[in-house]
C-alpha cells in the first residue's frame, strides 16, 4: 500500500507541476507577470476543491455502516482503476499538444482582458488532477486510514510530492537519460499494472460480498511455486494484481483488462498515423 500511495502522488503531482510550469513560464515570458497572482489564486482554489471532494468522500464514508461501507469502498478501487487507465490513455494523446493547448487557453485568457480566465484554467488543470489523485488515494487507503495507517499513509503521499519535485527538476535539466518521454512511458506502465490490481482487488471485495459470481474458485493454485503474501509473490500483488489462488472471475477480468487497454492503444495509434497523414497532405498542398 506504501508503494502504491508514492506512485501515485509522484505521477499526479509531476503532472500537476508540469501544468503550473507551463503556464508560469509563459506569463512569464510573455511579459504578463500581473497574471502570476491568479496562477496562484488558481492553484489554492483547485486544491481546495479537491480537498471538498476528499471531505465529501470521507462524509459519505463515515456515513455508511456495514456492507453498504464495503461496497462503496470496493466501487471507490474500480473507479480509481478507470481513472488511471483514462488518465494513461490521455496523457498518450495529449501529451505532445499540452503544452500548446494550455499556451493558446493562457492568451485568449490574458487578451480578453481578465486574468480571471488565467485563474479558472489553472483551477481547472489543478483540480482535475487534485480530484483523480483524491479518488485513487481514498480508494486504496480507506481501510489503511480505518485501521490507524494514516502516519504511513502521510508519509507515503508526502515522499511521493518531494519525489515528484525533484523529478521536475530533474527532467527541467534536459538530460538525455532522463527525458519526459522516458518518463511518462514508464510511468504509464507502472500505472497501468497498478490499475489492472486495483481492478483484482475491486473484483475480490464485491466477490467476497456476494456481489459477482466467483465461478471455479480457486481456478488454480500457484502458491508453491509463488506465494502472493510475502517476498516477489506479494510485490507482484500489489503492483500487477497477481493470485495464488484467483477465482474465474478475477481471471477473466484481469484477461479482459488488458485486451481492453491493448484494443484502446492501437485505435490511438491507428488514429496518430490518420492525423499525421492528413498534416502531411495538407502541408503539401499548400
Amino acid at each position: 500500500m506504501f508503494d502504491q500511495i508514492l506512485l501515485i502522488v509522484w505521477r499526479e503531482s509531476v503532472e500537476a507541476i508540469l501544468v503550473i510550469g507551463i503556464m508560469h513560464a509563459w506569463l512569464v515570458q510573455s511579459g504578463t507577470r500581473a497574471g502570476l497572482r491568479y496562477l496562484w489564486g488558481g492553484v489554492v482554489a483547485g486544491l481546495v476543491l479537491a480537498g471538498l471532494m476528499g471531505a465529501a468522500l470521507m462524509g459519505a464514508n463515515t456515513w455508511l455502516t456495514g456492507t453498504a461501507q464495503e461496497v462503496f469502498q470496493a466501487v471507490l478501487v474500480l473507479t480509481a482503476c478507470l481513472l488511471i487507465t483514462q488518465m494513461v490513455l490521455w496523457m498518450r494523446t495529449k501529451g505532445r499538444t499540452l503544452k500548446a493547448e494550455l499556451e493558446s487557453g493562457l492568451a485568449s485568457a490574458v487578451s480578453s482582458g481578465s486574468y480571471w480566465g488565467v485563474a479558472t484554467l489553472v483551477a481547472i488543470a489543478v483540480a482535475r488532477e487534485g480530484a483523480e489523485t483524491v479518488v485513487f488515494l481514498y480508494g486504496m487507503g480507506a481501510a489503511s486510514l480505518q485501521s490507524g495507517g494514516i502516519a504511513s499513509f502521510a508519509l507515503a503521499a508526502g515522499l511521493g510530492f518531494a519525489l515528484a519535485v525533484a523529478t521536475f527538476m530533474a527532467l527541467q535539466l534536459g538530460s538525455r537519460l532522463f527525458s519526459w518521454k522516458l518518463f511518462f512511458r514508464v510511468t504509464e506502465i507502472l500505472l497501468l499494472l497498478l490499475a489492472a490490481s486495483l481492478l483484482m482487488s475491486g473484483l475480490e471485495q464485491l466477490i467476497g460480498l456476494g456481489y459477482l459470481p466467483a465461478g471455479l474458485d480457486p481456478l488454480w493454485d500457484s502458491s508453491w511455486l509463488l506465494d502472493d503474501g510475502s517476498g516477489l509473490g506479494g510485490l507482484l500483488a500489489t503492483f500487477a494484481g497477481y493470485r495464488a489462488w484467483p477465482a474465474t472471475t478475477m481471471v477473466v477480468g484481469y484477461l479482459g483488462y488488458w485486451v481492453i487497454v491493448a484494443s484502446l492503444m492501437k485505435r490511438q495509434r491507428k488514429r496518430e498515423r490518420v492525423d499525421q497523414r492528413r498534416q502531411l497532405t495538407a502541408r503539401a498542398r499548400s
